[in-house]
Protein backbone atom coordinates (compact mmCIF):
# COMPACT_ATOMS: atom_id res chain seq x y z
CA UNK A 1 0.00 0.00 0.00
CA UNK A 2 3.11 2.42 1.26
CA UNK A 3 3.84 2.24 -2.85
CA UNK A 4 0.73 3.62 -4.08
CA UNK A 5 0.70 6.34 -1.89
CA UNK A 6 3.94 7.23 -2.33
CA UNK A 7 3.46 6.91 -6.35
CA UNK A 8 -0.14 8.96 -5.66
CA UNK A 9 2.05 11.70 -4.31
CA UNK A 10 4.54 11.57 -6.61
CA UNK A 11 1.63 11.99 -9.41
CA UNK A 12 -0.01 15.15 -6.95
CA UNK A 13 3.42 16.80 -6.70
CA UNK A 14 4.46 16.86 -10.67
CA UNK A 15 0.56 17.88 -11.58
CA UNK A 16 1.16 20.84 -8.99
CA UNK A 17 4.26 21.58 -10.91
CA UNK A 18 3.14 21.66 -14.28
CA UNK A 19 0.00 23.81 -13.13
CA UNK A 20 2.42 26.25 -11.41
CA UNK A 21 4.40 26.68 -14.52
CA UNK A 22 1.25 27.36 -16.78
CA UNK A 23 0.43 30.59 -14.69
CA UNK A 24 3.62 32.12 -16.08
CA UNK A 25 2.90 34.76 -19.14
CA UNK A 26 4.31 34.72 -22.19
CA UNK A 27 3.85 38.23 -23.39
CA UNK A 28 3.53 41.89 -21.30
CA UNK A 29 1.99 44.50 -23.01
CA UNK A 30 1.66 47.80 -21.28
CA UNK A 31 -0.44 50.47 -23.09
CA UNK A 32 0.14 54.54 -21.94
CA UNK A 33 -2.82 56.54 -20.59
CA UNK A 34 -3.06 57.46 -23.90
CA UNK A 35 -3.97 54.04 -25.09
CA UNK A 36 -0.99 53.68 -26.93
CA UNK A 37 1.63 50.60 -27.21
CA UNK A 38 4.67 51.70 -25.20
CA UNK A 39 5.84 48.29 -24.72
CA UNK A 40 5.63 44.57 -25.54
CA UNK A 41 7.92 41.58 -24.62
CA UNK A 42 8.32 38.08 -23.21
CA UNK A 43 10.04 39.64 -20.54
CA UNK A 44 7.77 41.42 -17.23
CA UNK A 45 9.04 45.43 -17.35
CA UNK A 46 8.10 45.66 -13.75
CA UNK A 47 9.20 43.85 -10.42
CA UNK A 48 5.62 41.29 -11.06
CA UNK A 49 6.67 40.18 -6.67
CA UNK A 50 5.19 43.90 -6.10
CA UNK A 51 1.72 44.95 -6.40
CA UNK A 52 1.50 46.02 -9.39
CA UNK A 53 -0.49 49.01 -9.10
CA UNK A 54 2.66 50.48 -7.65
CA UNK A 55 4.94 49.31 -9.57
CA UNK A 56 3.39 49.90 -13.35
CA UNK A 57 2.69 53.24 -12.17
CA UNK A 58 6.31 54.19 -11.53
CA UNK A 59 6.67 53.18 -15.33
CA UNK A 60 3.51 54.57 -17.41
CA UNK A 61 1.64 56.83 -14.82
CA UNK A 62 -1.86 56.25 -16.10
CA UNK A 63 -0.65 53.05 -17.75
CA UNK A 64 -2.11 49.58 -18.46
CA UNK A 65 -0.23 46.21 -18.43
CA UNK A 66 -1.88 43.38 -20.01
CA UNK A 67 -0.20 39.98 -19.87
CA UNK A 68 -1.46 36.75 -21.70
CA UNK A 69 -0.57 33.22 -22.41
CA UNK A 70 0.00 33.87 -25.98
CA UNK A 71 3.22 35.48 -27.02
CA UNK A 72 1.75 35.88 -30.87
CA UNK A 73 3.21 39.19 -31.52
CA UNK A 74 6.03 39.14 -28.99
CA UNK A 75 8.48 37.76 -31.02
CA UNK A 76 8.88 41.87 -31.94
CA UNK A 77 9.88 43.82 -28.96
CA UNK A 78 8.66 47.40 -28.46
CA UNK A 79 10.11 49.60 -25.68
CA UNK A 80 9.43 52.74 -25.14
CA UNK A 81 9.67 53.19 -21.48
CA UNK A 82 11.53 56.13 -19.81
CA UNK A 83 15.04 55.00 -19.02
CA UNK A 84 15.26 53.76 -15.75
CA UNK A 85 17.95 56.27 -14.72
CA UNK A 86 16.68 58.83 -16.49
CA UNK A 87 15.50 62.30 -14.45
CA UNK A 88 12.09 62.50 -14.68
CA UNK A 89 10.65 66.00 -16.12
CA UNK A 90 10.52 68.93 -13.47
CA UNK A 91 12.15 66.90 -10.68
CA UNK A 92 14.24 69.11 -8.48
CA UNK A 93 17.24 66.85 -7.54
CA UNK A 94 17.60 66.28 -11.27
CA UNK A 95 21.58 66.11 -11.67
CA UNK A 96 23.03 69.06 -14.36
CA UNK A 97 24.35 68.79 -18.05
CA UNK A 98 27.96 67.64 -18.01
CA UNK A 99 30.06 70.47 -18.79
CA UNK A 100 32.54 69.81 -21.64
CA UNK A 101 36.17 71.49 -21.39
CA UNK A 102 36.64 74.06 -23.75
CA UNK A 103 39.49 72.02 -25.34
CA UNK A 104 37.17 69.33 -26.35
CA UNK A 105 34.22 71.39 -27.52
CA UNK A 106 35.57 71.11 -31.32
Amino acid sequence: MSAIRLAAACAAALSAGLLAQSASAACYVVYGADKQLIYRSQTPPVDLSRPLHETVAQIAPGGTLVFSLDNHGCELEINHLPSVGAPRSGAADAAPPARVPPAERR
